[in-house]
């Protein structure tokens, strides 16, 4: 909204009305505690120009560098179709779909979106998304705590080498129902021993355990072994996967004897701008055993009474909005246009091209990782494979490389020291390095210069 078109007049006549004399009391229920009167963390407003002139200043920062950045956000080619289309105003305005009548388009796309992802991930039925992948897995927990009849205790179990974020944001969102996240702490490769899992059994069974295929360092985990594990202790198995790895890599679906449970991850890799960090969408898809509790929307494909085909929400208990702490999460706006970008991606990519894609990353990464490996000092983080991402240990501070391939044109890659939590092995040495489809042997060639150099001159500033 460009403004609020509310005078302190019609204010005060509204208040008259309804008998108040401070809007504070509009939110008296609300217990004291939880009130803050400080938003030290907010800057100052400023006027539209001067918005505008800041922000095109902030995007000007991303421009010329070349993006060997991972993490979550990949810099992968996106078909010009993908944004020609969402920006098309049917899709770029429209709003929540409840009229069915006047939504027939939007309703058709987040079916064949959720069609997609459920086969994508080999999983019975998908949601039609949430805000991006750390929130779809706060939401997977949730589900699972529900849905896990026969242990009400409450207790997941989350791997180490699941992305720091990603388990903050659940802890974050958590905490307050009762839910209790212990880590599995990993081995000496950065992955999950299942021969250590036994010592995770405590007196009160986990309800559920996460575990994150690549895992945030690019290692590709035993997820066959951790998911029986899991099941043998009654507990759901939460999947965190890279859909564009999906590609090649065993869907979650297939886990194990019985599949993982719940399937979630961020659909940025598909059709969606690095956009320095978001926005983005999430993804939830699951075992069709679980439909009843998956946030949000899912759409319906059905018949009217003449044979035509509409689509329509389902499973959509109206009363689920008003039921407060019993309510399956009401994720309604959400990133619908974001979705759009990632659904018309797949369409016009199909299962060959999204495989063609993963491969070809697959492929650049080991060659780049194999050639840095012949840089002097520098040893990989964590041994074993990955899929277009992997972790060095360098000889000296990344950040100073970091800021040495900066002025080079080069993004370098994650600087592992500035993500807290999650393992404390990735200590100031830990560089996470990505490739994707977009870069260049030339761009590679460019690359191991600039990290060669960069090292000579970070070991020669720190003597």
């Amino acid at each position: 909204m460009p403004f609020i078109p509310h005078t302190q007049a019609d204010v005060d006549d509204m208040m008259s009305v309804i008998g108040i004399e401070q809007l504070d009391a509009l939110f008296d229920e609300i217990p004291a505690e939880l009130i803050s009167d400080r938003l030290d963390h907010v800057p100052e407003g400023m006027s539209e120009m001067a918005m505008l002139q800041y922000m095109a200043q902030r995007a000007e920062q991303d421009q010329g560098y070349t993006c060997f950045l991972g993490g979550g956000s990949y810099d992968h080619h996106i078909p010009s179709a993908v944004w020609d289309l969402t920006a098309r105003g049917e899709f770029m305005t429209a709003y929540t779909p409840y009229q069915a009548e006047a939504s027939q388009g939007t309703l058709q796309l987040i079916y064949e979106y959720q069609s997609m992802m459920a086969s994508l991930t080999g999983m019975d039925v998908s949601n039609a998304s949430v805000y991006d992948g750390a929130s779809g897995l706060a939401e997977a927990v949730l589900m699972a705590v529900r849905a896990n009849k026969k242990n009400k205790a409450g207790r997941v179990l989350v791997a180490e080498s699941v992305h720091p974020h990603y388990t903050q944001t659940t802890r974050n969102i958590v905490r307050n129902q009762n839910v209790d996240i212990a880590s599995i702490a990993c081995d000496a490769n950065g992955r999950i021993d299942p021969a250590s899992l036994d010592a995770m059994i405590t007196d009160t069974p986990p309800s559920a355990l996460i575990i994150q295929q690549p895992n945030f360092f690019g290692g590709l985990e035993a997820v066959d072994a951790i998911t029986d594990w899991a099941h043998a202790q009654g507990a759901l198995v939460i999947a965190v996967v890279n859909p564009m790895s999906l590609g090649i890599l065993q869907p979650p679906g297939a886990w194990g004897e019985q599949g993982a449970d719940i399937a979630v991850g961020d659909g940025q890799p598909f059709g969606v701008p690095m956009a320095s960090g978001g926005p983005s969408f999430g993804f939830i898809c699951a075992r069709g055993t679980l439909m009843r509790q998956l946030p949000g929307r899912i759409i319906g494909r059905t018949e009217d009474l003449e044979g035509r085909v509409g689509y329509a929400l389902t499973l959509q208990a109206r009363e689920q909005h008003i039921r407060r702490g019993k309510a399956t999460s009401n994720i309604c706006t959400n990133q619908g246009l974001l979705v759009t970008a990632g659904t018309i991606y797949m369409s016009l990519m199909g299962p060959q091209g999204i495989r063609e894609t993963a491969l070809d990353c697959h492929r650049k990464a080991n060659a780049l990782r194999q050639r840095l490996l012949q840089v002097e000092g520098v040893s990989e983080l964590f041994a074993g494979p990955t899929f277009h991402e992997f972790a060095l240990k360098l000889p000296v501070p990344a950040a100073g490389v970091v800021e040495q391939m900066m002025q080079q044109g080069i993004l370098a890659g994650l600087n592992l020291a500035d993500f807290a939590g999650g393992m404390q092995v990735a200590a100031e040495q830990g560089l996470l390095v990505a490739v994707t489809e977009k870069r260049t042997e030339t761009e590679m060639d460019q690359y191991v210069a600039a990290f060669t150099q960069a090292i000579a001159a970070t070991a020669g500033a720190n003597t």
